[in-house]
């Protein structure tokens, strides 16, 4: 049985580097992590702007985000697209097939919720619910393909580099850029030009190699134990985790997945009070846009490529704890603003004018993408070949249920806050220190992991002395 993809690689020089980012794969990679993160926020924090707008409640706004449990369940998903293709597209191979396939339920859903509008909650929800669901199927297939196509360690490296800017790229489209179109065309109209935008997705999927090796094993599993039987349907839900477990042991296992799912709990928890927060401290949309582009695109990728060398040159658990510390200081520097009372000039230089928020909202992408990066980069290296999808939506899931689960109650957080007596810009300050607050038991738990690592490694290190 194949064990974890190995986590050291060959080093190499800049020049190969360089290279590389020419291969095909490289450019799919990049294009298929944009159709990853092009669902990701029309179902979240976005939708909750355009629902603000229109004068929805906080707490709805809250629950609504629940659209995106779906992702809870990406290990189910992920058990269904190791073992069977995707109705009537099998011949493009496992993975190509249920790409397209989801695909085409994005752009459905996508296209539903901008018809129906918040009017018609109910609908807009059903839409939401269906767009989340194919975003979670999308995500666990590309998760696999982008672990089984690679040739090595250090290529996956580069991969997770590509996947995590398009996924990016997708997100400046889905928090900025769609601001500018909902301000000049309405917020149905831009919802509807996203729907479109799966095109690149499903592009890229048909110019994609299908990972034959993986593929090969899938389909000698499925020929021997098929999945329709008791049988079969136990190794597709079971075995993947059996495999996991016994591959890092049940203590070390439950670490593991302790550390993903506390993680990005932080930045779940603010998500859907983003947008209505920046609202109440009276930031307008263009503004938004133009600090999103101009100041977080860049900070992003940046924050992805120091992230990323940081995990080749510290470690991985170096680099999570790194991490551990940006995530939730950054967060809490948005209460500043509330605390203010709005936005402020925080350094003049000349006749540029650089504003709190423009600098807060910086650091916090940097951060974001440095910890992304780094926590993709860390779970891509525990998959075992023939399982990859399964194992990798086991983390993924892990890392999303909290969140996913704690983030609809959000508004009504809020709301009690404002509540109890505190001025609305004050709730939201409170709410956000709060935010910040749970990342502490990450990074405690990622010090342990990191202290168990270096135990191991020593032990490793006597074991070859005294040999």
């Amino acid at each position: 049985m194949a064990g974890p993809v190995a986590v050291k690689a060959k080093k190499r020089s800049a020049a190969e580097v360089l290279r590389a980012l020419r291969k095909p794969k490289v450019a799919v990679m990049l294009a298929l992590g944009f159709s990853s993160g092009l669902p990701f926020m029309l179902i979240g924090n976005t939708l909750g702007f355009w629902l603000s707008e229109d004068g929805i409640k906080l707490s709805a706004i809250g629950y609504l985000s629940w659209a995106g449990l779906a992702y809870l369940w990406k290990f189910v998903w992920g058990a269904i697209v190791d073992r069977a293709g995707a109705p009537l597209l099998s011949k493009l191979g496992r993975r190509r097939s249920w790409m397209i396939c989801t695909q085409i339920g994005i752009g459905v859903g996508l296209a539903g919720m901008a018809a129906s509008g918040p009017a018609n909650l109910p609908w807009l929800g059903f839409f939401a619910v269906l767009t989340g669901i194919s975003a979670a199927m999308q995500d666990t297939v590309i998760d696999a393909w982008r672990i089984e196509i690679a040739d090595d360690g250090d290529e996956l490296g580069l991969l997770t580099a590509a996947y995590s800017l398009g996924f990016r790229i997708a997100m400046f489209a889905t928090e900025a850029l769609i601001l500018l179109v909902a301000t000049a065309l309405g917020w149905a109209m831009a919802y509807f030009l996203f729907a479109g935008a799966v095109a690149v997705g499903i592009i890229a999927t048909f110019v994609a190699r299908e990972p034959v090796e993986a593929d090969e094993v899938m389909q000698r599993r499925a020929e021997a134990v098929p999945v329709v039987s008791l049988r079969g349907a136990w190794d597709a839900v079971v075995g993947p985790f059996k495999i996991f477990f016994a591959a890092h042991g049940l203590k070390m296992a439950l670490l593991m997945l302790g550390m993903i799912t506390l993680y990005h709990l932080c930045d779940y928890m603010r998500g859907p009070m983003s947008n209505p927060y920046y609202t109440a401290l009276g930031i307008t949309k263009p503004t938004i846009a133009y600090v999103r582009g101009g100041i977080g695109v860049p900070m992003t990728i940046a924050g992805i490529a120091i992230g990323g060398l940081a995990s080749v040159r510290l470690g991985y658990l170096n680099a999570l704890l790194v991490g551990g510390v940006l995530q939730p200081v950054f967060i809490a520097a948005f209460a500043l603003l509330g605390l203010h009372g709005g936005d402020y000039t925080w350094l003049s230089i000349g006749p540029v004018d650089l504003s709190a928020f423009a600098t807060i909202m910086g650091l916090d992408a940097f951060s974001i993408g440095f910890s992304g990066v780094a926590l993709v980069a860390y779970m891509s290296t525990l998959t075992s070949l023939g399982y990859t999808a399964t194992q990798y939506a086991l983390m993924t899931s892990a890392m999303a249920w909290s969140g996913k689960i704690l983030k609809g109650f959000s508004g009504d957080i809020v709301e009690r806050l404002e509540a109890s007596g505190q001025s609305l810009l004050h709730a939201y300050a409170t709410f956000y220190i709060g935010s910040a607050l749970i990342g502490i038991p990450a990074f405690l738990v990622c010090l342990v992991l990191a202290g168990a690592a270096g135990r191991r490694i020593k032990q490793q290190a006597l074991a070859e002395a005294s040999a």
